[in-house]
């Protein structure tokens, strides 16, 4: 009897005491944050990731040789793809990859399939659909399949239409792609929409187009792409130069012809959902940076920017994510300059409140409300960015701005029909200390948020 408290206190020093959840690293440039697990306030699950990205099966993808001579795809770029996806903490990607290559294989190889390391299938009515690629602990990012064929970009696949002999005319042509989508059980959107005129984007039989693709914006600052990148970069020359993950800080993000026809397209009563191109392919600036990884490689393309789909809470499955986005909830967030924390963008109608995507009546009664974010975990001793939230309604030609804040909220009631939507925009005078000698990067102010619409009707 007399050994029971020895044991008991030996059990004791033993055993592993509770250790407190570390906080969150503070942010820098590169540093990514998971979304929040819980749901909003309203029921919504904010889960962010990639529309528009190019795999394996994308024969323009790893250097343009995804593939050798022997038909053997390459590993280490698939490798590269699956790793960087999950140090980038996305919750989701919708695959785009160019028809020649993803029609030639099944489902679920098109899904970056791999059970030896950990995956795990979704599937509705007994067939796989999407892929939980597993991360370490307990973390996974749901892949889709999808397709970007000429400017057509069916996402969402759940499956090829029609046999291996007769799929190539769904790939191969816009407007039969468009129209099959649906049938495939996913969503008809168009890529690069620089290429597609208001007309077309009216009349063609999609769910939405890009707000923002980053290959369009990649030509569009060729010249001081070229100034960095073959000025000093490819001499091993970083004397000066951004962090290396502030790199896009370079960018002028803006783009008047992206804007002119989003808002003729919308001005004219057409609903469509916008997105946000990551368009990665790791196969063109493959000069390192100072910390020693290529300037496009995977992981910096994924954390540039994000998708943010507001999902009903439940489990959160590729039909639940395309339910968010063909209701248009969705939202685009620069995450380069800093992860966005506490934004919000809704409607109430009468005594309801409405979601981003949602239609209003004017004569219910409305009233648009926008929180303004912050920078999550911000260092408190770093200069603060300059933060002003926007509203603005469609018009053609472009959008007019009908309100504007620097405020926590804004608050905007409509005296007249239109078609509305948010920007949070930011002079980011928090990257002092990250942007080396190039200071004029950071003196102006650029998009940070960038939302859906909400349609105000009679």
């Amino acid at each position: 009897m007399r050994r029971l408290p020895l044991l008991a206190l030996t059990a004791l020093a033993c055993s592993s005491p509770m250790k407190p959840t570390p906080p969150a690293p503070v942010w820098t440039p590169g540093v990514v944050y998971p979304t929040e697990r819980g749901p909003s306030a309203r029921g919504f699950l904010d889960r962010k990731g990639l529309v528009h990205a190019h795999s394996i099966y994308s024969h323009d993808a790893c250097d343009g040789q995804p593939k050798n001579d022997a038909g053997i795809y390459d590993a280490d770029c698939l490798a590269d793809f699956r790793r960087d996806l999950c140090t980038a903490k996305h919750d989701f990607v919708f695959l785009t990859d160019h028809g020649d290559s993803f029609l030639e294989h099944e489902f679920p190889d098109v899904l970056l399939y791999r059970p030896g390391e950990g995956d795990t299938l979704v599937t509705h009515d007994g067939a796989p659909t999407a892929n939980r690629l597993a991360c370490s602990g307990d973390r996974s990012v749901l892949v889709m399949a999808g397709s970007e064929t000429g400017g057509a970009m069916p996402v969402g696949l759940e499956r090829h239409p029609g046999t291996l002999s007769t799929r190539r005319a769904f790939y191969g042509r816009d407007d039969v792609a468009l129209h099959a989508a649906r049938d495939a059980g996913g969503l008809a959107l168009v890529a690069h929409t620089e290429d597609y005129t208001p007309e077309e984007l009216i009349s063609m039989p999609l769910d939405g187009f890009e707000m923002f693709n980053l290959h369009r914006n990649s030509l569009k600052n060729i010249g001081i792409a070229a100034e960095l990148v073959v000025g000093k970069v490819s001499m091993g020359d970083f004397e000066g130069l951004p962090h290396p993950d502030a790199f896009f800080t370079a960018f002028n993000l803006d783009d008047p012809t992206y804007l002119a026809t989003w808002g003729t397209v919308f001005a004219r009563g057409v609903k469509r959902v916008t997105t946000m191109g990551t368009d990665c392919h790791r196969n063109t600036f493959r000069d390192k940076l100072q910390d020693g990884e290529r300037i496009d490689s995977y992981r910096r393309m994924m954390i540039m920017f994000s998708n943010h789909l507001l999902v009903r809470d439940g489990e959160v499955d590729d039909r639940a994510l395309k339910e968010a986005l063909r209701a248009r909830r969705v939202y685009g967030t620069f995450d380069f300059l800093g992860t966005p924390e506490g934004f919000d963008f809704f409607a109430t109608e009468g005594a309801q409140t409405k979601e981003l995507g949602d239609s209003v009546s004017l004569a219910a009664g409305v009233s648009l409300e926008v929180k303004t974010p912050r920078v999550r975990e911000l260092d408190p001793a770093t200069p603060p960015p300059t933060i002003v939230t926007k509203l603005f309604r469609a018009r053609e030609g472009g959008w007019d701005e009908v309100g504007s804040t620097s405020e926590p909220t804004l608050r905007y009631t409509p005296t007249a029909p239109g078609v509305f939507r948010v920007e949070v925009r930011m002079v980011p005078s928090h990257l002092k200390a990250h942007i080396g000698k190039r200071s004029d990067f950071i003196r102006a102010e650029r998009p940070w948020v960038m939302t859906n619409a909400i349609w105000v009707t009679p």
